[in-house]
């Protein structure tokens, strides 16, 4: 018998595109048991064409109007424990679905290797639905050799070192939905979710693209850096401040592992990981003002292999050495 399939999507005025979004779900090859909507106080005719597409979908559209803005990850948190199916599907509301990824998504669970979790490459679109010509791994710097990782058991590793699985193309398993709510409301739910449920089994990618992923102004958290002047603004943006920040979200993940520790099952590896990543934050942020100060401190880091397994390798260690941050992070 097929495994039964939700859909958690959260709207908040995103009437542009999520019609698109729906009539993408609503073409599916393998249509959803149901979907399930939070929407967080739109004023823009988001929950009117919510639902009008209820009242004609081929399944049941289940529609949640928020009292008060519960934000990103609160709102996510809630869609998910609102879902039934055994498998968990989450979408945002700008995408466009190619018509056979739920199909893909069910065969992945079906696997021998009976996977947990799976998630897919996407193609990026702009906010007229261009083509960018890019993949977001790509736009992630995910490449070859991490994706051959990431498949041989290694996902732990690589989730530690950057965030690659992003929530619009993820798919897991909800009996898991014990282990990973609530979740804090400052963390990305995306990045609390992959890490978890890679300490709890075999998570699969997919690396076809399953979907259409869209780049635009509005959206809340995008894509990687795409271009030489958006990784330079990334490295500029991110200082001391954001590191801390970093550091607290790691120690919130390292106190579910903890709490929960007999659940899951690869709980010793994960605690080591995240640990030697909070070191190597805590290197990043506290290092002196001054280049000279700097030098030692980024050597030591070099020998120890810690920028290629927490950070980016060299572009990382070029930015540690000359200090090239904005310095509202010293805020």
């Amino acid at each position: 018998m097929a495994l039964s399939i939700s859909i958690a999507m959260c709207t908040f005025n995103g009437g542009e595109f999520l019609p698109l979004q729906l009539a993408s779900i609503a073409g599916q090859k393998r249509l959803p048991d149901e979907l399930v909507v939070c929407d967080d106080g739109s004023s823009d005719g988001s929950l009117e064409a919510l639902h009008e597409f209820a009242r004609l979908a081929a399944f049941p559209v289940h529609i949640v109007k928020n009292e008060r803005n519960l934000g990103s990850t609160k709102n996510f948190n809630q869609a998910i424990s609102l879902c039934t199916g055994e498998i968990v599907v989450l979408a945002d509301q700008d995408d466009i679905w190619y018509p056979h990824k739920l199909a893909a998504i069910q065969a992945a669970f079906e696997n021998p290797s009976v996977p947990i979790a799976v998630f897919s490459d996407a193609d990026l679109i702009d906010e007229n639905g261009r083509t960018l010509g890019l993949s977001l791994w790509q736009s992630f710097s995910f490449g070859l050799r991490d994706q051959k990782r990431f498949a041989n058991g290694e996902a732990l590793h690589i989730l530690v070192k950057h965030p690659v699985v992003t929530g619009a193309t993820m798919a897991f398993r909800r009996e898991f939905l014990r282990l990973i709510s609530p979740i804090p409301p400052n963390q990305v739910h995306d990045n609390w979710i992959a890490l978890l449920l890679a300490a709890c089994g075999p998570f699969m990618l997919l690396p076809e693209s399953l979907m259409q992923y869209r780049r635009h102004q509005n959206q809340q958290i995008g894509p990687g850096r795409v271009t030489l002047r958006e990784r330079i603004a990334r490295a500029q943006s991110t200082g001391p401040n954001f590191y801390m920040q970093e550091i607290v979200r790691f120690r919130q993940i390292y106190e579910r592992l903890e709490q929960r520790r007999a659940e899951f099952p690869f709980t010793e590896c994960a605690l080591r990981e995240i640990n030697a990543k909070i070191s190597h934050r805590e290197h990043r942020a506290l290092l002196p003002r001054t280049g000279a100060g700097r030098i030692p401190k980024v050597i030591r880091e070099i020998l120890n292999g810690g920028y290629w397994r927490y950070s980016e390798g060299w572009e990382s260690v070029a930015k540690d050495i000359t200090g090239v941050f904005d310095n509202r992070n010293r805020d």
